[in-house]
């Protein structure tokens, strides 16, 4: 069973790796080159995480397998932390510390917000 859990994680990091560079490169191809897609991703993720734990813990019971197929494996390939503290870092470098901050913060709130949006939709279903 544990290794099918690898299986599992290995299949959904590959499944969110993918979509995110697809959703990112599409917001890029869109608005330039930019924190923009990092971002949108972000709080895609965010959204998603909160919609599928509640969804999934209080809504319908879904297999802890499943859970972990989506949260930790393709929420995890989706989601893009590192890049995105690198991304404000290199506007911090760049001197565009306003960028920088606005990144930053704008992550958090609207991060924040999509979570609790996500929560919220999934007690609706």
């Amino acid at each position: 069973m544990r290794h099918m859990i690898y299986a599992w994680l290995a299949v959904g990091g590959a499944l969110g790796t993918m979509s995110r560079y697809a959703v990112s490169g599409w917001v890029i191809n869109r608005y330039g080159p930019s924190p923009l897609g990092t971002f949108s991703v972000n709080i895609v993720g965010a959204f998603l995480i909160g919609f599928i734990i509640i969804t999934s813990e209080e809504r319908f019971l879904v297999r802890t397998d499943i859970r972990i197929f989506l949260t930790t494996g393709f929420l995890g390939g989706f989601t893009t932390f590192s890049t995105f503290m690198f991304e404000s870092m290199s506007l911090m470098e760049a001197g565009s510390h306003e960028r920088a901050l606005l990144n930053l913060g704008g992550s958090l709130l609207a991060g924040l917000i999509a979570v609790w949006l996500g929560m919220t939709a999934a007690r609706l279903v």
